[in-house]
């Protein structure tokens, strides 16, 4: 048995949704975080990709892309 994660998985042809014993879902404690500095966190720019990054379009892009393989976790 082995451990790998979705885009190593992805990158061998698997189906992670199909191969998988188990994947994580939109509660991971691994999921990505987008952190900025504290004297950089009020900036336009950072709340502008905040924004982007936690929207409809985005989610609907990753179900769509994945196939159910990498989970939003917004």
């Amino acid at each position: 048995m082995g451990l790998i994660t979705t885009n190593y998985a992805l990158a061998a042809k698997l189906n992670p949704t199909k191969d998988a014993l188990i994947i994580e879902d939109s509660h991971s404690p691994y999921a990505n975080y987008l952190v900025a500095r504290p004297d950089n966190k009020d900036r336009s720019a950072i709340k502008n990709l905040a924004a982007a990054l936690n929207s409809q379009e985005v989610k609907k892009f990753i179900k769509t892309k994945y196939n159910g393989a990498v989970v939003p976790a917004f």
